[in-house]
């Protein structure tokens, strides 16, 4: 399977936790792209059969950079996402982040918070 991580991390926690997770795909045969939110175009995304989201949350919300790239992603209609949201609260903002994919006619197939 092809995947593409798309991430932003501010401290570096997000992009070990990508870094990780890339690993293990890798191990199980995967191919992997890993893009931080400023190096991948949300309009031109790569093609995969599955896409995994990585953001924090901060001032209690989705982290700015990630929010804004998911708002601009297109053609990815249908496609397979996976989000991934770190945060040091008790509220997580997997909801809001799955609302912007809602929004984009994509299915989701996992949600995890650290």
């Amino acid at each position: 399977m092809n995947y593409v991580i798309v991430y932003w991390s501010r401290y570096g926690n997000g992009k070990k936790i990508v870094n990780n997770l890339a690993t293990k795909l890798n191990q199980k045969g995967g191919e992997i792209k890993i893009l931080k939110t400023d190096e991948a175009d949300p309009a031109a995304m790569p093609e995969a059969d599955l896409y995994v989201f990585s953001a924090p949350t901060e001032a209690f919300n989705v982290q700015r950079n990630m929010r804004s790239f998911m708002k601009k992603l297109k053609g990815l209609e249908g496609k397979k996402y996976g989000i991934i949201n770190t945060h040091g609260m008790e509220r997580n903002w997997l909801n809001k982040m799955e609302k912007l994919f809602l929004k984009r006619n994509m299915v989701k197939v996992a949600g995890v918070e650290f």
